[in-house]
């Protein structure tokens, strides 16, 4: 049968394969293939040794240090004793009413403006649309500490721009960095002027994303502007909404740098937040165990919080 086989096949072609015959043997992989495999790790692996030398090493010994108490040069294992100590700290809790009091008054205003203001740079009726988002958008890029001082010089009870123009209309001048209520007053128009542009581009990114026949859909049913922004425009705008909250949320829970810059954390601990006292606590009193479980506290609060509102979205979608 063999030989049948043999002498049907075409000419210049080898042995038939039998029934009996076996199938070739893979092929191992070589030192190429080996290879191959490793390059993808060889590629990603200076990244991962940056992000574990700049981050992942610094978050790991900050909790090891929380765990210490540090006297000078030398520290002592206190266990869970600095987290103790926050918790009857009064000082930390002034600077946690004091962040909390600039969250629930100062970040609602700032979107609610932010909202206005995208809806009005969306508008078919507004003419040089670039020049005026251009315009909005650049306290964004201005830098912190470029600012701060800027609105410090602003609100300067002797020299200030404001109360020049407080007086030049007949008004009694404000001391603005000098008293309580009104240093955190400053602080918040500072963030809020900052900021309300940076918030009003996201709103707008999102609001040129709902497609126009809705709010044609809607004006053909008779729905008037104001149905319409609140049956249309919001509904779209609620995965916006959310990115914004979470992000101002957790920006106002680490606000350091105006508050430090404007006011030093005064008058009387009024602007003294959670990041300025974790500031001072670290490089000033240099108790850096302390300062690391203010940090890990801060961290807590931050990661609850958007825990929240994560559950509070989902619940309304």
């Amino acid at each position: 049968m063999t030989a049948a086989l043999d002498r049907t096949a075409p000419p210049g072609a080898g042995p038939s394969p039998t029934r009996t015959g076996t199938a070739p043997a893979p092929r191992r992989a070589g030192r190429g293939g080996r290879g191959a495999r490793l390059a993808p790790y060889l590629f990603v692996a200076p990244a991962l040794a940056l992000f574990a030398a700049f981050r992942l090493y610094p978050v790991v010994w900050s909790f090891v240090l929380s765990l210490y108490r540090t006297d000078g040069v030398a520290q002592t294992w206190t266990g869970l004793g600095n987290y103790d100590r926050l918790i009857h700290d009064p000082l930390f809790w002034k600077a946690l009413g004091n962040t909390a009091l600039i969250l629930v008054a100062q970040v609602p205003v700032m979107l609610a403006l932010a909202l206005g203001l995208a809806v009005a740079l969306n508008s078919v009726l507004l003419r040089w649309k670039p020049v005026f988002r251009l315009g909005f958008f650049l306290p964004v890029v201005t830098g912190l500490v470029t600012y701060g001082l800027m609105m410090g010089a602003l609100l300067n009870q002797d020299s200030g721009a404001v109360n020049w123009l407080l007086q030049l209309v007949g008004l009694p001048e404000v001391h603005w960095l000098s008293d309580p209520f009104w240093a955190r007053v400053s602080i918040m128009l500072a963030l809020t002027w900052h900021y309300t542009g940076y918030n009003a581009v996201i709103y707008l990114a999102r609001l040129q994303t709902i497609p126009a026949e809705h709010h044609e859909a809607a004006a053909v049913d008779g729905a008037g502007a104001w149905r319409r922004f609140w049956h249309v425009t919001l509904p779209g705008l609620r995965p916006a909404m959310l990115l914004t909250v979470v992000l101002s949320t957790i920006g106002t829970l680490q606000l350091f740098d105006e508050p430090f810059i404007m006011t030093g954390g005064g008058p009387d601990n009024a602007t003294t937040t959670i990041g300025v006292y974790l500031y001072q606590t670290g490089f000033r009193y240099f108790d850096f165990g302390y300062a690391s479980a203010i940090g890990y506290a801060l961290v807590l609060i931050i990661s609850l919080l958007g825990l929240v509102q994560a559950k509070l979205a989902k619940e309304e979608d």
